[in-house]
C-alpha cells in the first residue's frame, strides 16, 4: 500500500475493485465500514460478485471478469471529458499525460461502448466517475481480482493512472492500495523473495548491488534473474528443474492447472517440503522438514501497509520442529556455508545494514506498534504514506494502457466464465484453518451460480454438480444466488475435495508472471 490503514479516516471516497475485502482482509474491511457508517466516506464497489462490502456501498457495479482496464479507462475518459481531473497535480508532478489522454479518450472507452464490453450500465459508469472525480481525496483498494490476470500489470498501471489523474497520491487518505494475499507477503518481497531482486528491491542485475551483497555474504553471486513459482513448475515438468524446495507453500492446491502441477512435482528428482503440517504437496515429497508455527517463534511480519510488526513466541514448538531460519542455516552449513546467526536479532541487524528502507527498523525499536518503511535511520519515525512532494523517479509516469481480452474467453463448448477466490472462514489452501472442524462446518466447497443460469439448466440449490474446463473437472454443491451475474460462476480454492485450481488457466502476465486465476472458460452440468 502507498498509504496506511489509519488514513482511511481521511478519505472522502473509497473504491474497492477486485477485492472481497471482508472475506480476505476483514480488519481493513472493518475500517472501511466504520468510515462509511460514520459518514466520513462514501464507498464504490466494483466486483463480479455482490460481496458483503457492496451492502455498504453508495454505488455497486458488477463488471465482466477481465474487463477492468476498459472500466478504468472509461472512468478516466469521463473524468477528463468533464474536466474533473486535478490539472495542477498532472502538470507539476507527472509526465506523459498526452499518452494517457490519447488512449482513454478513444471512442471505444465511451460509457456506451464500455457498457457492452463490461456489463456495467453507462449511467452507472458516469455516476462512479463523477463521484470519484469530484472527491477531494479518494482511495483505491484492490487485491488479486486486479493482479491475477494475464493483464495484471496493465490493471495495476490503470489504477495508478486514475490516482495520478485525480491527484490522489502523496497525501493521507488517498493512494494505490494493494491488499496482500497472506500475512507476510509484503515482508517476503521486501527481503528479496523474488527472482530478480536482493533485499530492499535492489536488482540482481545491478553491479553495485551485486558487489554490496557479495562483500556482505562472502560469496560470488549470480547476476541472472531466476524463475518465478509458475515458471519453476513448468521447468520441473520440462525436466530442467531437478530439485524443488517448497517452504510454507502448497502448490498442489494453490497453483493453476492442478494436473500439470502434480505431474511436474512427480517429475522432480528431489522434492523437499518445509512446513508446519503435512500438506498435499508434502505427501509427494522425498524429505519433509518440520517448521515451527507463527506462535512458536520470534521475528517480524511486514503487513500490507508496510508496517514491520514484532512476532512474539507464546508456546514451544513440538520436539524436532525448528524455526525456518534455523533450518536454512543448518542446510547452508552442511553445504559449506559459514553462516553463524545466533538469534533472530542478528538477522535483523544484517537487514538494517543491507536494506536501506529498513535501516532504522532495529530489533529494539519495533515495539508494540511497529514501524512503516521507508525508515532509513534510527531517528526516522517511519513513513505512513509514500510519494509526499515527489515520486521516487521524480515525476509520476502515465501509461496509455490498451484494453486486452483475457487469454481464454467463453465459447459454445464452455459458455461460462469461471472466477476464483476466498471465503472468510478459511486461509489459503487450508493447511491451518481446515484442521478446525468448526470452520469446516461453517464453510465448505461450493460453486456460486446465478439464479438465471441455474434455472436454465434445471440446477437446484445445494445440488452437487460437475464443473469442467479444458484442464479438468471437479464436483461441488451449487450455491444458487442473485449475488453473481449470469454467465459467471465462482469457486473458492481452499478445498482438496473440490480443487478449483484443477480448472484454472496457467496463462501468465508477461511482466509479473502471475497466472490468470480470475478468468477462464467453463461449463457446468448435472451429474448423471
Amino acid at each position: 500500500m502507498t498509504n496506511d490503514i489509519a488514513g482511511i479516516k481521511d478519505t472522502d471516497v473509497i473504491m474497492i475493485i477486485g477485492s472481497d475485502t471482508s472475506a480476505a482482509h476483514p480488519v481493513i474491511a472493518a475500517r472501511i465500514k466504520q468510515a462509511v457508517r460514520e459518514g466520513t466516506a462514501q464507498l464504490i464497489v466494483i466486483d463480479p460478485k455482490k460481496i458483503v462490502m457492496a451492502d455498504y456501498a453508495k454505488i455497486y457495479a458488477a463488471q465482466r471478469p477481465g474487463s477492468d482496464v476498459a472500466v478504468l479507462n472509461c472512468l478516466m475518459h469521463i473524468i477528463i471529458k468533464n474536466d474533473l481531473y486535478n490539472k495542477e497535480f498532472v502538470e507539476k508532478r507527472t509526465e506523459a499525460f498526452d499518452k494517457l489522454k490519447a488512449e482513454v479518450m478513444k471512442d471505444k472507452y465511451s460509457p456506451e461502448n464500455v457498457e457492452k464490453l463490461s456489463g456495467i450500465p453507462a449511467e452507472k459508469l458516469i455516476e462512479i466517475a463523477e463521484m470519484f472525480g469530484k472527491a477531494e481525496t479518494a482511495s483505491i483498494f484492490y487485491a488479486m481480482g486486479i493482479t491475477q490476470h494475464t493483464t495484471g500489470t496493465d490493471n495495476v498501471k490503470s489504477v495508478a493512472n486514475i490516482q495520478m489523474l485525480c491527484g490522489n497520491l502523496g497525501k493521507s487518505g488517498g493512494g494505490v492500495n494493494p491488499l496482500r494475499g497472506q500475512s507476510n507477503v509484503q515482508g517476503a518481497c521486501d527481503m528479496g523473495g523474488l527472482p530478480n531482486v536482493y533485499p530492499g528491491y535492489q536488482k540482481v542485475t545491478d553491479e553495485k548491488a551485486q558487489e554490496k551483497f557479495e562483500k556482505a555474504w562472502g560469496k560470488k553471486l549470480s547476476n541472472k534473474v531466476g524463475l518465478t513459482v509458475t515458471e519453476m513448475i513448468d521447468e520441473a515438468y520440462n525436466g530442467k528443474v531437478k530439485a524443488l524446495y517448497v517452504m510454507g507453500e502448497n502448490p498442489y492446491l494453490s497453483d493453476p492447472d492442478q494436473n500439470h502441477v502434480i505431474e511436474a512435482l512427480n517429475k522432480t528428482d528431489f522434492l523437499i517440503v518445509q512446513d508446519m503440517f503435512i500438506t498435499e504437496t508434502a505427501e509427494l515429497a522425498d524429505v519433509v522438514l518440520p517448521a515451527s508455527a507463527f506462535a512458536e517463534k520470534e521475528g517480524h511480519f511486514t503487513n500490507t501497509e508496510r508496517r514491520v510488526q514484532r512476532l512474539n513466541k507464546v508456546i514451544d514448538a513440538p520436539v524436532g520442529a525448528k524455526d525456518d531460519w534455523e533450518i536454512i542455516q543448518l542446510l547452508a552449513q552442511e553445504m559449506g556455508g559459514k553462516w553463524n546467526y545466533k538469534t533472530v536479532s542478528d538477522i535483523t541487524a544484517e537487514i538494517n545494514l543491507l536494506t536501506p528502507s529498513y535501516g532504522g527498523i532495529t530489533w529494539e525499536r519495533v515495539g508494540r506498534m511497529g514501524l512503516q518503511w521507508p525508515c532509513p535511520t534510527e531517528t526516522h519515525p517511519g513513513t505512513p504514506y509514500l510519494h509526499k512532494g515527489n515520486f521516487a523517479r521524480g515525476l509520476g509516469l502515465f501509461s496509455g494502457i490498451e484494453f486486452k481480452e483475457p487469454d481464454e474467453l467463453p465459447d459454445e463448448e464452455y459458455p461460462l466464465i469461471l472466477t476464483t477466490g476466498r471465503v472468510l472462514q478459511h486461509f489459503h489452501t487450508g493447511t491451518m484453518s481446515r484442521k478446525t472442524e468448526g470452520l469446516n462446518r461453517l464453510a465448505g466447497p461450493m460453486v456460486m451460480i446465478s439464479v438465471e443460469d441455474a434455472e436454465k439448466m434445471g440446477i437446484g440449490n445445494s445440488e452437487e454438480i460437475e464443473i469442467l474446463t479444458r484442464r479438468g473437472k471437479i464436483k461441488a454443491p451449487a450455491f444458487v444466488t442473485k449475488k453473481i451475474s449470469p454467465g459467471v460462476i465462482y469457486i473458492p480454492f481452499h478445498y482438496k475435495e473440490s480443487p478449483a485450481n484443477r480448472l484454472t488457466n496457467p496463462a501468465i502476465d508477461p511482466v509479473a508472471k502471475i497466472p490468470e486465476y480470475k478468468v477462464c472458460a467453463a461449463k457446468v452440468q448435472k451429474i448423471n
